[in-house]
């Protein structure tokens, strides 16, 4: 397994080999890096003969014409917020003027951009021939968000979820309860936390076995302090906050106001 990191939000790409090429995890989010890889693996004899999107938003949908035409597969879920997302014809224009804001605007290729195939719903394994990469799928972050688990490499991919720099980011859209879906998915991630070797989250540091439960201890403080109304002491914001993440502090505030009004309004506990 090869793992590379963007530049843009420490993203992270995952490439598993198999027999007769590699499954590719959530490709990577600039022109150049995603051509790069695409080269690198033509250089070394590879072809990529599955993809696999870990959830629908935009920095996880993302192709490049040189990795071919193979199979992008998401769950049922994923695939299906992705078609209503597409639907709308501004939809590419709008992630394009977000991105203007940021230091990489004009070198996001946005033309294959959400081209998933929906996994039948249940569905326990990706489809392809190499190791066999247990889909964990759950309701926090965003619809059909999977992790996946290669076992016989010891591989938990993440998506976005345990991360060393972003603090957990709920779904607060349309979900009936975020805080519990979200303690549910690390409940999910805990159950095979024993056996992971190596833990690669969607933006942030790869960890080893022993930063699995202390990242899911982590996350789960977190989440436990937004549904109790406290401030959370969590390294990932404030002062402590990794140089270049100052910005995290902003999301946690925003989804810490938004969850506050919710439970005014319903009078439940996020």
């Amino acid at each position: 397994m090869l793992i590379h990191e963007s530049e843009f939000c420490q993203s992270n790409a995952v490439v598993v080999h198999g027999r007769a090429g590699v499954l590719l995890i959530d490709p990577g989010v600039q022109n150049h890096e995603l051509a790069c890889l695409a080269n690198d693996l033509s250089d070394s004899g590879q072809t990529v003969v599955a993809g696999f999107s870990t959830h629908p938003h935009w920095d996880h949908l993302l192709w490049h014409a040189q990795l071919g035409a193979a199979p992008r597969y998401g769950t049922a879920r994923c695939a299906a917020s992705v078609r209503d997302q597409l639907s709308d014809p501004g939809a590419k224009d709008r992630i394009a003027a977000h991105l203007l804001e940021t230091e990489i605007a004009g070198q996001v290729p946005l033309d294959l951009l959400g081209l998933i195939t929906a996994l039948p719903a249940e569905t326990a394994q990706i489809p392809w021939d190499g190791p066999q990469a247990r889909i964990i799928e759950h309701q926090a972050h965003a619809p059909g968000h999977a992790a996946l688990f290669i076992e016989e490499r010891g591989v938990l991919v993440a998506g976005d979820m345990l991360s060393d720099v972003l603090v957990p980011m709920l779904d607060l859209n349309g979900t009936a309860d975020p805080i519990e879906d979200y303690l549910a998915a690390l409940r999910l991630l805990e159950s095979v936390a024993g056996d992971v070797d190596v833990l690669v989250p969607g933006h942030g540091s790869v960890g080893g076995a022993d930063q699995v439960n202390a990242r899911i201890e982590q996350d789960r403080a977190y989440v436990l302090a937004l549904r109790e109304g406290h401030d959370p002491s969590d390294p990932r914001i404030g002062p402590s906050a990794k140089p270049g993440w100052e910005w995290v502090g902003d999301v946690h505030n925003g989804q810490a106001q938004r969850l506050a009004r919710r439970s005014e309004r319903d009078g439940t506990p996020g």
